[in-house]
């Protein structure tokens, strides 16, 4: 990468950022992951140079911005979904009620493994 002009290090950044677009509109976290090291060495190789035209810059700044924009709301997405499956768990070990004296009241849950076979 050391030989490249600045120009074909935006044109491989800018192609690597529509991938990484299309990888998160796609939820393809396995992808995402594997151009993070690519997009990092591109970012890293293009900071040593000097570019020659600034709008090329806004244009993949734009697009850096959208990408992450799209991860963030990948991040929590996948967080809402970990909290809700915790909740699940969490019910499923007990009910939490209130008696009548209205004091919180938790009642164990059984996980019951068993099938019941009916004539």
């Amino acid at each position: 990468m050391k030989h490249e002009t600045s120009q074909t290090l935006i044109n491989r950044l800018d192609a690597l950022l529509e991938k990484e677009r299309r990888a998160l509109l796609a939820g393809d976290l396995d992808m995402i992951g594997k151009l993070l090291t690519r997009k990092e060495m591109l970012f890293d190789a293009l900071a040593e140079l000097e570019p020659a035209n600034q709008s090329d810059l806004l244009s993949l700044q734009t697009k850096v911005d959208r990408n992450q924009a799209l991860l963030d709301g990948a991040l929590q997405g996948i967080r809402k979904v970990a909290n809700r499956m915790s909740t699940f768990r969490k019910i499923r070990r007990s009910l939490e009620t209130y008696d009548a004296e209205g004091r919180k009241k938790a009642i164990p849950g059984e996980l019951d493994h068993k099938v019941e076979k009916r004539a």
